[in-house]
C-alpha cells in the first residue's frame, strides 16, 4: 500500500504550537481548569483590593502574622470538611465538638492539673471517639448524616455547658499557649529576617516546585489533558512569589507561627492522602458514583466511618488551638465554625453532589474568608454587612459550581 502523502505532518517538538496562538491556548487552559484556578485568582484580586482600601494595612507583618492566627483553626476545620464534602456528606457538629474538646481540656488541666502534654492526647482521643461514633451511626446504622451530625452540634453543646458550668475557665500554662499564640524560635546571624522562617520558606517553594512538576509527570504519563505549558509555568511563578511574599512578610516580625507549621504539615500530609493514597481515590469514589464504587470493590462503610473518625479528631486539634489562643475555655467557643468550615469548602471548589474538591482548595476558601473578615475589620466595616457579603460570597462560588457543571455537561 502507498502512503498517505496527504496527511498533515505532525508539529516538530519544541517548535511552535500549530493552530491557535499562545494567547488562544492558554485562555483555553484557563477555562478548561476554571474551577482549580478561579478561586486562586480571586484571593489574589481579593487581597490586592483590600490592601489598596486599607492603604497597605492588609499586608503590614504584624496583620499578616495575625492573620495567619485567626483563621488557623478554620483552616483545620476545613481540611476535614473537605473530605467529609468529598464524601458526599455534612458534618454540622464541628464547631460543638471544638468547644467541647476546649472545655474537656480545661477541667482536666485546670481543675484536676493533669499535664497539659497528656491533656492533649486524651483531648484527640476524645475527639476520635466522637467522630467514631457519628460514623458508626452513618456508615454502618445507616442514618442521615445531616441527622447525625445536626444532634452532635446539640449535645456536645450541651455537654460544653455543664462541664463549664457555665462559666470561662482558664488559664492554661505558657507551653500550652503557644501552640495558639507561639513563634518558632530564632537563630543564625542577624539578616534583619527571622532565619528559620527564611529556611522554611525556600524548603517549602522547592517541595511545591517538585510536587507540580511531579503531578504534571504523572498526568502525561496516564494520557491525561494536560494545560499548557506556559499556563503551567505561569501557574507555578504565582505560587513562588505567594510563597515568597509570605515567607518575606512573616520573617519581618516574629517569624512563623506554630500553628502554621502544624497546617502546613496537614496540607501536605492530606494533599498526598487525597491525591496518592488507595484510601483518598475511595473518598472521591463514593462521592462521585457510590453504586459504582461498590461494585468496584470500595468498602463504603469503611471509607465513611474513617472520614467522620478523622473529622473527630481534626475538630479536637482545632478545639485545642483556639482554647491555647484564647487561654481559656469558653461556653461560647466554636460558635458557627461548622459553618464556616462548610463555606470554606465550597468557595474552595467542593461540589455540593460529592466527588469534588481538594485540600488546598479548601485552604483557598477558608484564606478567601480570613482575607474578606480581616479587610472589613481594618475598614470598620459593620458585623451585619460582614455577614452579608460573606454570605454572597458563599452563593457565588456554590453558584459558580451549578454554572460549570452544566456548561462542561456533567
Amino acid at each position: 500500500m502507498s502512503a498517505d502523502v496527504t496527511a498533515p505532518a505532525p508539529p516538530e517538538r519544541g517548535g511552535p504550537p500549530a493552530g491557535p496562538g499562545v494567547l488562544r491556548l492558554m485562555l483555553d487552559g484557563l477555562r478548561r481548569n476554571m474551577r482549580q484556578y478561579g478561586m486562586v485568582i480571586a484571593l489574589g484580586l481579593i487581597v490586592v483590593l483590600f490592601a489598596v482600601w486599607t492603604d497597605g494595612d492588609l499586608l503590614l507583618p504584624r496583620n499578616v502574622s495575625n492573620l495567619v492566627l485567626q483563621n488557623s483553626y478554620i483552616l483545620v476545620l476545613a481540611i476535614g470538611m473537605m473530605l467529609v464534602i468529598i464524601s458526599g456528606h455534612i458534618d454540622l457538629s464541628v464547631g460543638s465538638l471544638t468547644a467541647f474538646v476546649g472545655a474537656f481540656l480545661a477541667v482536666l488541666n485546670v481543675r484536676h492539673d493533669v499535664p497539659w502534654p497528656l491533656a492533649l492526647v486524651l483531648c484527640l482521643l476524645v475527639g476520635a471517639a466522637a467522630g467514631s461514633v457519628q460514623g458508626y451511626l452513618i456508615a454502618y446504622l445507616g442514618i442521615p448524616s445531616f441527622i447525625v451530625t445536626l444532634a452532635g452540634m446539640l449535645l456536645f453543646r450541651g455537654l460544653t455547658e455543664i462541664l463549664l458550668k457555665g462559666q470561662t475557665l482558664g488559664p492554661f500554662p505558657d507551653g500550652l499557649q503557644k501552640i495558639g499564640n507561639g513563634f518558632l524560635p530564632a537563630f543564625g546571624p542577624d539578616t534583619d529576617y527571622h532565619n528559620p522562617t527564611l529556611l522554611l520558606g525556600l524548603a517549602l517553594i522547592a517541595a511545591v516546585v517538585w510536587q507540580e512538576v511531579q503531578g504534571r509527570r504523572r498526568q502525561r504519563e496516564f494520557a491525561l489533558q494536560l494545560p499548557p505549558l506556559r499556563l503551567f509555568a505561569l501557574k507555578l511563578a504565582a505560587l513562588v512569589a505567594a510563597i515568597l511574599a509570605l515567607t518575606l512578610l512573616l520573617a519581618s516580625y516574629k517569624g512563623a507561627p506554630i500553628i502554621l507549621i502544624a497546617l502546613g504539615a496537614l496540607v501536605v500530609g492530606y494533599g498526598y492522602l487525597m491525591r496518592n493514597a488507595v484510601f483518598g481515590r475511595h473518598v472521591y469514589a463514593i462521592g462521585g458514583n457510590l453504586p459504582a464504587a461498590k461494585l468496584s470493590g470500595v468498602k463504603d462503610k469503611k471509607v465513611t466511618f474513617l472520614v467522620f473518625l478523622n473529622m473527630g479528631v481534626l475538630a479536637a486539634l482545632a478545639g485545642l488551638v483556639v482554647a491555647a489562643r484564647l487561654n481559656a475555655a469558653s461556653p461560647k467557643a466554636g460558635v458557627n465554625f461548622e459553618l464556616e468550615a462548610i463555606a470554606s469548602s465550597f468557595i474552595g471548589g467542593a461540589s455540593m453532589s460529592g466527588g469534588v474538591g481538594t485540600v488546598l482548595g479548601a485552604i483557598i476558601g477558608g484564606l478567601v474568608l480570613g482575607v474578606l473578615n480581616n479587610g472589613m475589620n481594618l475598614l470598620s466595616v459593620g458585623t451585619d454587612w460582614q455577614q452579608v457579603i460573606k454570605g454572597l460570597a458563599l452563593l457565588l462560588a456554590v453558584g459558580f459550581d451549578v454554572w460549570n457543571k452544566r456548561r462542561s455537561g456533567a
